[in-house]
């Protein structure tokens, strides 16, 4: 799709990004304090949020559909969300997803503010994740 563009939704339309999430049965959901980006043609194809912290942000819920993925829509998707930060973006991911972040500049986050640390912590007794910052 040649014709896809990529934007920062504006805060009426984010119910949208949490039908996308809910039509490919992920439990994301819109974190209304993130602003958040969509890569779409006629509906979103693409989402994720970038939430605000203390010197720096998350990046959270990135989501590609699975009849678009393998195409860089992601890649696409972060850097463009990403183009006008300059302070420290954090993310958490699986253990296999490191390379890909690699690729985009994100190392290992050794030094996470409060926040996210106590929320990595919650979210490792359940699942395999690491941080990454760029």
């Amino acid at each position: 799709m040649d014709d896809l563009h990529c934007r920062a939704l504006p805060v009426p339309l984010l119910p949208l990004v949490d039908e996308f999430y809910r039509a490919h049965r992920s439990p994301m959901r819109v974190d209304r304090q993130a602003q958040v980006w969509v890569m779409q043609h006629t509906e979103i194809v693409a989402a994720l949020c970038l939430r605000p912290l203390t010197h720096g942000h998350w990046l959270s819920g990135l989501l590609v559909a699975p009849s678009q993925r393998r195409q860089g829509l992601a890649r696409q998707l972060i850097e463009q969300a990403l183009a006008l930060t300059s302070e420290p973006v954090w993310l958490f991911c699986h253990p296999e997803l490191h390379s890909f972040y690699a690729s985009l500049g994100f190392l290992p986050g050794t030094s996470l503010p409060a926040a996210l640390a106590e929320r990595l912590s919650r979210y490792q007794r359940k699942k395999n994740l690491i941080a990454l910052c760029r």
